[in-house]
């Protein structure tokens, strides 16, 4: 009796313990999470790795007199010619700049050759590191820079454009929660049909992302962790997106089991055992693949792994213990109108995956090489990706920095608007002028700031920004420079380092992420084919998704190029995401095996169970992470739609046809070297606990 008296008073204790803890938690790391979106970092050189030489020359700025300078350029300009009256407007506002801010020079104005355009190139150091000073700078240049009659006044430069991609930033975060939240409650509305289940995950899911974000907050403070707009935003998704796929799985299970237990906290006790091991098993996954990230170059990159990391733990950690805690205390009623009785059998329903596996049953090697080659058909898609995607095409609607750049481009070919920036040792800096203004590529050089050991020399390249004619400038002045202990930046030598170390990353990223996964998936199938035949499944999907991407962008959208970036990011999260699925099927198909069945008819009943729940956890995933492309940066764009396309096939043709008719095809051989590759009698001495 006293045993009896002891377990319903847990029963009733541990839910209520769980909540209070979690309430505790949240008034401590609310105010944490708060201050998340205030250490995020968006300036290109943020991107960077160390050794690059662009960074190095930022951080010499920084230490010259007046520290990090913000560069703009003034551009007036009227088609057919500018007028008497329109050029001493222009001198009137550029003098009422330079009265009202600490310039480092006179602006000179520079006329183009047809006499349409005057730009004047403007720099303060006024500002310095202060993202809002730098802001309110900008803000209010373009504040005095006025056109009238026809006069077109624009505000370019790299200063004015690290401010319109910032304030792009400072939006997304907010934007995406309520976007995200917004579709995640559709889909859960329609899933769950009741009006009331779909709150408990979602309001948990929120709590999740509080938690991620105050965790996220601790890691940039206590180890330096860069965080970006970028690796903020996707840390949302993926808790959220996450989150949602756990919760899905977690309330099929436990609605399940209510039908099999009286009381709904033995009910849940039997769903954590039963789809813990999965959960647990995916979020490790996943969570192993970011981490690969950090022996990335690329600061944003080697940033975004441990920040997606504790955004796939802060929810697995919610949705293993929160959830069960609230779905506990609401009792069965939380399901209605479809509530769940003691004893009662689910509705019987033709299932829409046992009649897909069925029919792929029947002629498994066609159905699979079909798959196959429909997969490499879309894969060849990638042959249409364009180059790497430049500064001016980042953004879906262009802000004023992007259309004086384009401005500046027409009217003066003969000299580039954006300056390279060469740091040189004072003692050397003469030799250095002189061999920069010799080196081929060059219209002029002129030299600026000196201190700390270091003079800064303004370096005008002949060619456009960011074009191969640029590049080689570059280069050349790199490879002439080296001797004099110069470094070349500039916001065109930053775009260029960020794609050298993004190629370097691929070839270190995609075998780490690959040899990581496979492990897991050993340690948890315990067999060699199966992992190796889920990897191959997902590579194949991203190959796939990239592919498809490379026939939407520019032929549909519009894109004149790819974020260098797109091709690892999209890698790490299609591999770690992907198989999370694969997880949920082999571990199903795993049980019915160890339990005696056929392999042709375990893979159809793992089908049967999980399929519904993978395809509901599918779409959720991919419809999050589709919100990414309703950002107005091409690079977000691109990286949302290649993963959502990417879960999609997964979900719907590599889960529900290829490995299920791979299964079929490759028999007991699918779990070799494990027991199960043998005899059916040597099965029924491995026993598990029951997963999904």
């Amino acid at each position: 009796m006293g045993d009896a008296r002891t377990h319903v008073r847990r029963r009733r204790l541990v839910p209520w313990a769980v909540v209070g803890l979690w309430l505790a938690a949240l008034v401590l790391v609310g105010p944490l999470a708060g201050k998340f979106s205030e250490v995020q970092q968006n300036r290109a050189v943020d991107y960077l790795p160390d050794s690059a030489d662009s960074t190095q020359v930022a951080r010499i700025q920084d230490e010259l007199p007046g520290g990090e300078s913000t560069d703009l350029v003034l551009v007036y300009h009227r088609d057919g010619g500018l007028s008497a009256a329109d050029r001493q407007t222009a001198a009137a506002q550029v003098a009422e700049v330079e009265g009202a801010y600490d310039l480092t020079d006179t602006p000179r104005g520079i006329p183009s050759a047809d006499g349409s355009t005057l730009m004047y190139p403007v720099s303060s150091t006024e500002p310095g590191q202060d993202e809002e000073a730098r802001n309110a700078f900008v803000d209010g240049v373009r504040g005095i820079a006025d056109g009238t009659g026809g006069l077109g006044v624009e505000v370019g430069g790299p200063g004015a454009l690290g401010t319109d991609m910032g304030k792009v930033f400072e939006t997304i975060d907010g934007t995406l929660l309520l976007a995200t939240l917004g579709v995640v409650t559709v889909l859960l509305v329609l899933i769950y049909r009741s009006p009331f289940l779909w709150l408990v995950p979602l309001a948990v899911a929120g709590v999740a992302a509080a938690l991620a974000m105050a965790a996220g907050y601790g890691m940039h403070e206590l180890f330096d962790v860069t965080i970006t707009g970028q690796s903020g935003g996707i840390m949302t998704v993926l808790v959220l997106g996450a989150g949602t796929d756990y919760a899905l799985l977690l309330v099929s299970r436990y609605r399940e089991e209510l039908r099999r237990h009286e009381r709904p906290y033995d009910a849940m006790c039997a769903a954590l055992r039963g789809c813990g091991p999965a959960i647990l098993a995916s979020s490790g996954t996943v969570a192993a693949g970011l981490l690969c990230l950090l022996a990335a170059d690329l600061n944003s990159s080697s940033g975004m792994g441990p920040v997606g990391m504790v955004g796939v733990l802060a929810a697995l950690v919610a949705m293993t213990t929160l959830l069960p805690a609230v779905l506990v205390l609401l009792g069965r009623r939380v399901f209605w109108p479809l509530i769940p009785a003691f004893g009662s059998a689910p509705k019987a329903r033709r299932s829409l995956f046992a009649a897909m596996g069925t029919s792929a049953a029947r002629r498994p090697a066609a159905v699979l090489a079909g798959g196959a080659a429909l997969l490499g058909a879309l894969a060849l898609g990638t042959l249409n990706l364009s180059g790497d995607l430049k500064q001016e095409d980042s953004f879906t609607d262009r802000p004023e920095s992007i259309t004086a750049m384009e401005t500046l481009a027409e009217e003066y070919p003969e000299r580039s608007s954006s300056p390279l920036t060469v740091m040189a040792p004072t003692d050397r800096a003469d030799a250095a002028l002189r061999k920069a203004r010799s080196t081929e590529g060059v219209a002029d050089a002129t030299a600026g700031r000196s201190g700390a050991g270091w003079t800064e020399i303004s370096v005008f390249a002949t060619a456009a920004p960011e074009t191969a004619g640029e590049t080689r400038t570059i280069e050349a002045l790199r490879d002439g420079l080296d001797d004099h202990g110069a470094h070349v930046g500039g916001l065109s030598a930053q775009q260029l380092d960020l794609a050298d170390s993004e190629s370097r990353d691929r070839k270190v990223i995609v075998p780490l992420v690959l040899a990581a996964v496979f492990v897991i998936l050993v340690v948890l199938l315990r067999s060699l084919v199966a992992p190796l035949l889920l990897l191959a499944a997902v590579v194949a999907v991203w190959g796939a998704a990239l592919g498809i991407g490379g026939l939407v962008f520019e032929p549909l959208l519009g894109f004149t190029g790819t974020d260098p970036g797109l091709g690892l990011l999209s890698f790490v999260f299609l591999v770690a995401l992907g198989v999370d699925y694969g997880i949920f099927l082999m571990h199903r198909m795993r049980e019915e095996s160890l339990n005696g069945a056929e392999p042709e008819a375990a893979a159809l009943t793992a089908l049967r169970t999980t399929g519904g729940v993978i395809a509901s956890a599918g779409v959720v995933l991919a419809a999050t992470f589709a919100v990414l492309t309703t950002l107005p940066l091409v690079p977000l764009v691109e990286l949302g739609f290649v993963i959502a396309v990417g879960v999609l096939l997964d979900t719907f043709l590599v889960r529900t046809y290829l490995v299920t008719t791979a299964s079929v095809l490759l028999r007991r051989r699918m779990w070799w070297p494990g027991r199960l590759s043998r005899a059916p009698e040597a099965v029924t001495r491995e026993r598990q606990p029951e997963p999904v």
